[in-house]
């Protein structure tokens, strides 16, 4: 009768948490215990990961049983430093090139696939905080817009991008986008440094799709000029606005958790955030 005994081995490969490992079938012609476990050395499996030893008369099968969840939650952990790699360096993708773009795209789309669908629907209190964006596809246009692009930067008008933060409050449903940017001025002025806050409503749909409605814009300006009050940008009226700018935009969550979030927008970006 065959009998089951139980080993653990590590993971042959680190490139999909749901990876399977192939059978692994063994002649044993009256081979001991002992001989087995020497196999088992010799092909050098170590401690990690389950796997069954179905064992008949004359061979030996080992079949992977699923990942614990610490196995799981390191390789997670593997991914998402991978995605951070690949995205450092890069100016928050104003100097990314399209072999950047495709690396970068390609991680993240390992640590999605590991990690599972999101749901914030159960636990909507993971937005909760001030986001800093450390990665945008959008940014290797130079504009601070995707499929429909936002301002240039750098280009047609004199202004530097800072910083740029996401402010969520889960409770009020408030959602800030804060864009730091420097305004040059013609010489011997210096430049102007200011805050612009896009101040937004945000709502969930389904179980990872953000909604967010814009409301206004305030700007506030910073160093030498910080005395000034901040002020209010008109808004365009909505029936002047053009098609591609409804004042409205969706995005997925796509990872999240205590101090990283991943998202991919309407307008076909990939944004990466720390919790700042």
């Amino acid at each position: 009768m065959a009998s089951l005994l139980q080993y653990s081995t590590l993971p042959l490969s680190n490139n999909h948490c749901s990876s399977s490992l192939p059978s692994l079938t063994c002649h044993l012609s009256k081979r001991s215990n002992r001989n087995t476990q020497k196999l088992l050395e010799k092909k050098k499996y170590h401690i990690k990961k389950s796997l069954i030893c179905q064992s008949g008369i004359d061979e030996l099968a080992f079949i992977e049983l699923p990942g614990t969840k610490e196995a799981k939650a390191e390789l997670i952990g593997s991914l998402k430093l991978k995605l951070l790699s690949a995205v450092s360096g890069l100016n928050r993708g104003l100097a990314a090139s399209e072999e950047d773009l495709k690396k970068a795209d390609a991680a993240a789309k390992e640590l999605e696939s590991c990690a599972g669908a999101v749901d914030l629907s159960a636990d909507l209190d993971k937005l909760q905080g001030r986001w800093k964006l450390i990665y945008s596809s959008a940014f290797s246009g130079r504009t601070l817009g995707g499929s429909r692009p936002g301002p240039p930067t750098g280009r047609l008008l004199p202004i530097t991008l800072g910083q740029v933060f996401q402010r969520i409050d889960v409770l009020s449903k408030d959602f800030d986008n804060i864009v730091e940017l420097e305004l040059g001025a013609p010489w011997p002025l210096p430049p102007a440094e200011l805050t612009a806050t896009l101040a937004h409503k945000f709502e969930l749909i389904g179980s990872s799709t953000i909604k967010i409605t814009f409301e206004k814009t305030t700007v506030k300006t910073t160093g030498i000029l910080s005395q000034l009050p901040p002020f209010e940008v008109p808004r365009i009226p909505d029936q002047l606005r053009p098609p591609s700018n409804t004042g409205s935009g969706e995005f997925e969550v796509t990872y999240i958790d205590s101090d990283t979030r991943v998202t991919r927008g309407d307008r076909g970006e990939l944004r990466v955030f720390v919790i700042s």
